[in-house]
């Protein structure tokens, strides 16, 4: 079971991840609260654990922009979470990630799209964070490969468990959930990888 703690934004906040037992760290490169950037990102990444791997976050951006950030920053990963066509994932270096929002619709198109994993969100006109979780048998029903998925929304250190019980995904993601006064809080964090990573949730 992988964790990837979103919206990073201090070296403080990714040193305690990385030491909890984060498998990945985002970076958010667009419009939000959590916007980090990329010389702010490329810091904390050079003295990330080799084990932590780094995602980029972005919201229909153009791919050179996208590349560039990635080459300065080290990235991963890239996460698409807007209306990115196909070909702008095709175009990519690294590794993609791409969010869908959690609507019966949207899902059954997902297996068409070019990229490494799917990130399944509750659907919000915020593009994601919005703290809430979604009804997770949409995910039973959309035949989604639990090898290529990453489980968002509404995650916290008091339903992880319950939700990887459920949905058995790659990995979880969570951002709002282990902050405390819109602070990443390392308690939370602790928790959260620690519920997460359960030996007896995927046993089966």
């Amino acid at each position: 079971m992988f964790v990837k703690i979103c919206g990073i934004t201090t070296e403080k906040a990714a040193q305690a991840a990385a030491e909890a037992g984060a498998d990945l760290i985002g970076f958010v490169f667009t419009k939000s609260k959590r916007e980090i950037t990329p010389v702010a990102a490329a810091a904390i990444a050079s003295r990330l654990p080799a084990s932590v791997q780094t995602v980029g976050v972005f919201v229909n951006e153009e791919p050179a922009v996208m590349e560039q950030i990635a080459s300065k920053v080290g990235l991963d990963f890239h996460q698409l979470h807007g209306e990115e066509p196909p070909d702008v994932a095709k175009s990519l270096s690294a590794k993609v990630i791409k969010a869908f929002p959690a609507e019966k619709t949207r899902l059954e198109n997902v297996h068409t799209y070019p990229c490494d994993y799917f990130l399944i969100d509750t659907p919000s006109i915020n593009r994601g964070g919005s703290g809430k979780t979604f009804d997770w048998s949409l995910l039973q029903e959309s035949g989604i490969d639990r090898e290529r998925l990453l489980l968002a929304g509404g995650l916290h250190p008091e339903n992880v468990r319950e939700a990887v019980e459920a949905v058995n995904p790659f990995a979880v993601d969570v951002s709002s959930g282990v902050e405390t006064a819109g602070k990443k809080d390392p308690e939370k964090m602790k928790a959260f990888i620690e519920q997460a990573k359960h030996r007896e949730v995927y046993k089966k």
